[in-house]
C-alpha cells in the first residue's frame, strides 16, 4: 500500500506555528507520498453525542463528519497538528478524537480494524521552554494509537508563541527533516509489559 498522509490542523488560526512546523516536516516526504491537509476549523464537527448504547448508528455521508471519516479511513498516516492548549490538544482536535468513539460503532466501517497497523503522528508548538508540559498531549495521542492497534511516531515539538516563532527554533527544524523518515513502532500503553 502506498503511503497517504492526512494532516489534520487543529489550530483556530491559519498558518500558526504548529502548521508551519508540520509543513516543514512534510516537505521532507518523497514526492510520491500523497498528502491531504484538512483544517478542523474549516471543517468543524458538531458537538459529539455519545450514542454508545444506542443501536441507531449510521455512517455519515456528508458534511464535515463524512469528510473527516472518509479522509481518516483513506490515510495510512494520520498527523495530528494541534497547538498545545492547556497542556493537551486543542478543542477541535479533541472533538475529532471523540468522534473515533462513534466511528468504532458505525456499521460497515470497521474503524478499529482499518486503522490497526497504520501510523499516528503528532506535531505541536508550545510557548514553554520545558517540553515536558506537552506530556499530556503526547499521552493522549499515544494512548489513542495503542487502543486502536496503531503505530505511534511520537510528537514533533517546536517552540513558538508569536506567529512565525517556530521558524527560529533550529532544533525543531532539524528534527522536522527526519521526523517522518522512521517506521514507528506499535503504540503501547505504559503499563503493558
Amino acid at each position: 500500500m502506498s503511503r497517504h498522509f492526512l494532516f489534520l490542523l487543529g489550530s483556530s488560526r491559519p498558518d500558526g506555528n504548529t502548521e508551519l512546523l508540520a509543513r516543514k516536516a512534510a516537505e521532507q516526504l518523497p514526492a510520491e507520498v500523497e498528502q491531504r491537509w484538512l483544517s478542523l476549523a474549516e471543517h468543524p464537527l458538531p458537538e459529539f453525542e455519545d450514542l454508545r448504547h444506542d443501536s441507531d448508528h449510521v455512517r455519515p455521508t456528508g458534511g464535515s463528519t463524512g469528510l473527516l471519516l472518509d479522509a481518516t479511513l483513506a490515510a495510512t498516516d494520520i498527523v495530528i497538528a494541534s497547538p498545545l492548549y492547556w497542556y493537551s490538544v486543542s478543542a477541535p482536535t479533541k472533538r475529532y478524537l471523540d468522534y473515533w468513539s462513534g466511528w468504532l460503532r458505525t456499521p460497515g466501517v470497521d474503524f478499529k480494524a482499518t486503522l490497526a497497523g497504520r501510523s499516528l503522528w503528532g506535531v505541536t508548538a508550545l510557548a514553554h521552554e520545558e517540553q515536558e508540559v506537552a506530556d499530556p498531549l503526547t499521552g493522549t495521542l499515544n494512548h489513542s494509537a495503542a487502543y486502536m492497534g496503531m503505530r505511534f511516531g511520537g510528537v514533533l515539538l517546536g517552540n513558538g508563541s508569536k506567529p512565525g516563532d517556530v521558524l527560529h527554533d533550529t532544533e525543531a527544524l532539524a528534527r522536522a527533516k527526519t521526523f517522518f523518515a522512521q517506521r514507528p513502532p506499535l503504540a503501547r500503553f505504559p503499563y503493558d509489559s
